[in-house]
C-alpha cells in the first residue's frame, strides 16, 4: 500500500502545554530583560509549538542525514502510517508499536526483519522528540519482538564449482544483473557496495576497487571503507559492465539521487534461489570468508578484505593495515576461475 505522506489532519498540541511552557519562557525574559519592551503577541505566536506529523519528520530526517537510498527505512515508514495513520509524532503510543510488531508477523515477515524496521522508527522518533523538545520516550524503545531469532536460517555458502559455473552463466548470459555476481564472489563485497560503484572508484591501471561512501550510498560501518584488489573473473565482470559513458558502474540502479541495491538483490537472487537451491547473493560474502580461511589468511587481513569490523585484539586498531599489494598475493591464492568456453 502507497501512503501519501502528510495526507492527513494534524493533532494539536493541549492549549494547557502551550500556556505553561510561555509562561516559564515570560518568566524568564522579564528576569533578563526588566527595561526593555517585550512585543507579547509575536513571542507567543512564535513560541508556540509546531504541530508535526511523523511523516513530515521522517522526511526531514532523511533530508538531514542525507539518506536518500535507505529504502528499507522508507518501507518500514509506510508499512507503519498504513497501521497507525499519520499522526503527530507524540500521538503514537506503545500499544501502537506492539500492533505494528503483531500485524508485521502476522504477514509472514522474519524477526530479523521486523527488528530492522522496528530500529528505523525508532530513530525517526528519537530524532523527533529531541528536535521538538518532546519529553517523552520512544515508543519503539526496547520494543520486544515475540520469538526473536528462532527463524533465523544458517545461510549456505558456494563452492568453487558453484561459483565457477554462476560466472560461465553470467558471461555466456547478455544479463548485466548476472554480471554482478562475479564482483561479489571475488571481492566479498556488500551488495550495496558493489552497486553504489562509480566509475572513479575503479582503477583499472592497478585492478583495485574503492569501497567509499557518498550521497547516493552510505557504507554500512566505518570499517566498512577500504581497497580491494580484483581477480580476474572481477575485472572481467566490471569491463563489461562500464562500457557506458555514465558516471555509475549500475546505472540502471544508482543514480546521484538514489542507490536502490533492494532491486539488484531481488532480480539477482530470482537467478541464484533457483538455480543454486535457495543460495542468495550474500551466500557469496560467505563464501568468500570461507576461502580465506582456507588458505590460513590472517583474521586481521581477512576483516580487512570484508570490511568487518575487528574485535580480535586492541592491537588490531593500530597502524595501516595491510598493504593492497599483500592483500593481492592472499587474494591470488583464491583465483580459481578460468574462462575456457
Amino acid at each position: 500500500m502507497h501512503h501519501s505522506w502528510g495526507s492527513q489532519v494534524r493533532v494539536k498540541v493541549p492549549n494547557y502545554q502551550v500556556a505553561a511552557a510561555v509562561n516559564n519562557k515570560l518568566d524568564r525574559a522579564f528576569e533578563n530583560t526588566a527595561t526593555q519592551k517585550i512585543d507579547l503577541i509575536s513571542f507567543i505566536q512564535n513560541f508556540a509549538p509546531k504541530s508535526t506529523l511523523l511523516s513530515e519528520m521522517t522526511l526531514e530526517y532523511l533530508d538531514q542525514r542525507h539518506l536518500v537510498s535507505k529504502d528499507s527505512l522508507r518501507r518500514s515508514m509506510e508499512l507503519l502510517l498504513s497501521i497507525c495513520g499519520d499522526l503527530h509524532v507524540a500521538a503514537y503510543e506503545r500499544e501502537d508499536a506492539r500492533q505494528f510488531v503483531k500485524i508485521l508477523q502476522q504477514r509472514g515477515l522474519k524477526t530479523g526483519t521486523i527488528r530492522r524496521y522496528v530500529n528505523s522508527i525508532n530513530a525517526i522518533f528519537n530524532y523527533s522528540f529531541v528536535e521538538l523538545d518532546i519529553q517523552k520516550r520512544s515508543p519503539f524503545e526496547r520494543l520486544k519482538i515475540k520469538g526473536e531469532g528462532n527463524d533465523v536460517v544458517i545461510r549456505g555458502a558456494f563452492t568453487n564449482d558453484q561459483l565457477h559455473d554462476a560466472y560461465d552463466e553470467a558471461f555466456q548470459s547478455t544479463s548485466r544483473v548476472k554480471l554482478i555476481f562475479p564482483i561479489l564472489g571475488e571481492t566479498g563485497c556488500r551488495l550495496a557496495e558493489v552497486i553504489g560503484l562509480r566509475i572513479e572508484d575503479i582503477n583499472n591501471d592497478e585492478d583495485i576497487i574503492y569501497i567509499r561512501p557518498h550521497l547516493s550510498r552510505r557504507l554500512k560501518t566505518k570499517d566498512s571503507e577500504r581497497v580491494i584488489p580484483i581477480l580476474p573473473a572481477a575485472k572481467m565482470a566490471i569491463e563489461r559492465l562500464s562500457s557506458h559513458n555514465m558516471p555509475y558502474l549500475f546505472p540502471e540502479y544508482t543514480s546521484h539521487q538514489r542507490c536502490a541495491a533492494t532491486h539488484a538483490s531481488n532480480a539477482l537472487n530470482k537467478w541464484l534461489k533457483k538455480r543454486f537451491g535457495g543460495l542468495t547473493a550474500h551466500s557469496a560474502r560467505h563464501s568468500f570468508r570461507d576461502r580465506l580461511r582456507a588458505v590460513e589468511a590472517p583474521l586481521e587481513l581477512i576483516d580487512q578484505l570484508g570490511g568487518w569490523s575487528s574485535i580480535n585484539t586492541v592491537g588490531s586498531k593500530y597502524g595501516n593495515g595491510y598493504s593492497a599489494e599483500q592483500m593481492r598475493n592472499c587474494l591470488h591464492q583464491l583465483s580459481f576461475y578460468v574462462n575456457d568456453k
